[in-house]
């Protein structure tokens, strides 16, 4: 794999000519179909095939993956462009990378139910198992359920886990700490709302359980654990896995809101899996600074890994970042939500050069809008994705997790197809 940053006069076929691959490949490792033109300083993936398969009239992607013995999934891999497309006589298929790694991988990743059913299956190659966003309930423990069941259909396909999650989200979109406080103390209704999340886990064909509550008070961090107690007795009872999500915390004894109610060895030794959530450092209604800075986020994981058995430690990467407009101010500056391909058109039509900070491992940029009003942009590419996988294999940790799936990002999946042998249920 080489990574190479775009120079000012340079273009795809420029760049394709230099390393010996078809402009094509270049675009679609990378997600450059909706991009006017290449941003001096962005990063490109250049995976470079090896042994490369010209398909014959008949063939198809089983066909082909049983000859050279690997998986479809594997193939869907390498060749992004047959998941939603189709086999045509001629077509140049890639079996294998120059240099490509072989190294096991677990990848884990979240979606809401609106998601573009193609964008979805652009990924579930990729992953190992993901959670559908989200499952809610009312207080006499009914479930409030989500459109979940094309979804499940469609991650079985790909031979990935579906994951039910289970959430305090009100109709608002934020965390209801006193509804969660009343599940965690209240015995009778925790029992009722899971056990009909067992018989919906049952009868859809979930294998495991997300338990995603955030800002939980102090005061309720022993109930919150007791409640994960109780869930992982009857999940486990029926053959289910438990995944509990953590804040990214740094010590036992670290305050706030998102931080006191979870108890990292409690948590760690009744869950089968934790998902921590290193990102949001740069998050929307704070100052401009990278979603999920590399410092920050070692700091957590080395704070993690003496709490918690490291083979259940999933990583959280982001799949998005954020554009801030300038100057900052606190209280009343609101950033926006942007994906990471996103971020490359916002340069490529405003004129941007992208920089690359090296203390927080991450791209971002400055640009000055049509209204002529200063932004900041901060968001993700090769290079930071990579560094953040050079640490999860540095920790020994049992894999990533992406929040979330909802985004195009081409050149994370194109770096996982070439490190990664992304691991599949049998």
């Amino acid at each position: 794999m080489i990574i190479h940053i775009v120079k000012e006069n340079e273009t795809i076929w420029s760049i394709a000519r230099l390393y010996g691959v078809s402009p094509q490949r270049i675009i679609t490792d990378n997600g450059l179909n909706g991009l006017p033109f290449l941003v001096v300083g962005q990063a490109l993936i250049i995976l470079i095939p090896d042994i490369v398969h010209i398909v014959s009239a008949g063939e198809t992607v089983f066909s082909i993956s049983r000859e050279y013995n690997i998986s479809e999934e594997e193939l869907l891999q390498k060749n992004p462009t047959l998941i939603n497309g189709i086999l045509r006589a001629g077509d140049a298929i890639v079996i294998k990378y120059k240099g490509e790694s072989n190294r096991s991988m677990y990848i884990y990743g979240y979606f809401y139910p609106y998601i573009n059913r193609a964008e979805l299956r652009r990924k579930l190659p990729y992953i190992t198992s993901c959670a559908i966003f989200g499952y809610g309930f009312n207080y006499d423990g009914s479930l409030i359920e989500i459109n979940d069941v094309p979804f499940i259909n469609e991650i079985n396909n790909y031979n990935a886990q579906p994951i039910i999650l289970l959430t305090s989200i009100d109709e608002n979109g934020t965390f209801n700490s006193e509804k969660s406080s009343e599940l965690f103390n209240n015995i009778q209704l925790q029992n009722a709302v899971l056990d009909n999340m067992i018989d919906v886990m049952q009868d859809k064909g979930y294998v495991g359980m997300d338990i995603d509550f955030e800002y939980i008070g102090a005061d309720d961090s022993e109930a919150f654990t007791d409640f994960v107690r109780n869930a992982a007795n009857k999940m486990h009872e029926y053959g289910f896995t438990v995944n509990v999500d953590l804040a990214p915390k740094t010590s036992d004894t670290q305050k706030g809101s998102l931080y006191e109610g979870h108890d990292y060895v409690k948590l760690g030794e009744l869950a089968d899996t934790v998902f921590v959530m290193t990102y949001e450092w740069g998050y929307t209604y704070g100052p401009p600074m990278a979603v999920s800075p590399l410092p920050n986020v070692r700091r957590v994981i080395e704070y993690a890994v003496t709490k918690i058995d490291r083979n259940k430690i999933i990583m959280g990467v982001p799949n998005y970042g954020y554009d801030w407009r300038l100057p900052y101010e606190r209280g009343v500056s609101k950033a926006r939500s942007i994906g990471n391909e996103e971020a490359l058109r916002i340069a490529a039509e405003n004129g941007a050069e992208i920089k690359f900070d090296q203390t927080v491992q991450s791209p971002y940029f400055e640009y000055i809008s049509a209204n002529r009003n200063n932004h900041i942009v901060w968001f993700e590419d090769v290079r930071s994705i990579q560094k953040k996988y050079d640490l999860i294999t540095e920790f020994g940790l049992k894999g990533g997790g992406y929040w979330n799936l909802m985004r195009p990002f081409a050149q994370n999946w194109s770096f996982l197809s070439y490190y990664f042998n992304v691991i599949k249920t049998e």
